[in-house]
């Protein structure tokens, strides 16, 4: 599977993507995990300000 995104992604609009990966820290325990997600470059921003 991941073949196919790296491949996917070297297309002419695989170039509008970006993985983004955010920490978040747990409100109960303190710990942070991480948030992953695929964004269109343009929707970076609205990401990481949620």
């Amino acid at each position: 599977m991941a073949k196919k995104v790296v491949a996917t992604l070297k297309t002419a609009t695989g170039k509008d993507w970006a993985k983004v990966i955010k920490a978040v820290k747990s409100p109960k325990t303190g710990a942070y995990s991480f948030k992953e997600e695929m964004v269109p470059v343009d929707k970076v921003q609205d990401f990481l300000k949620k």
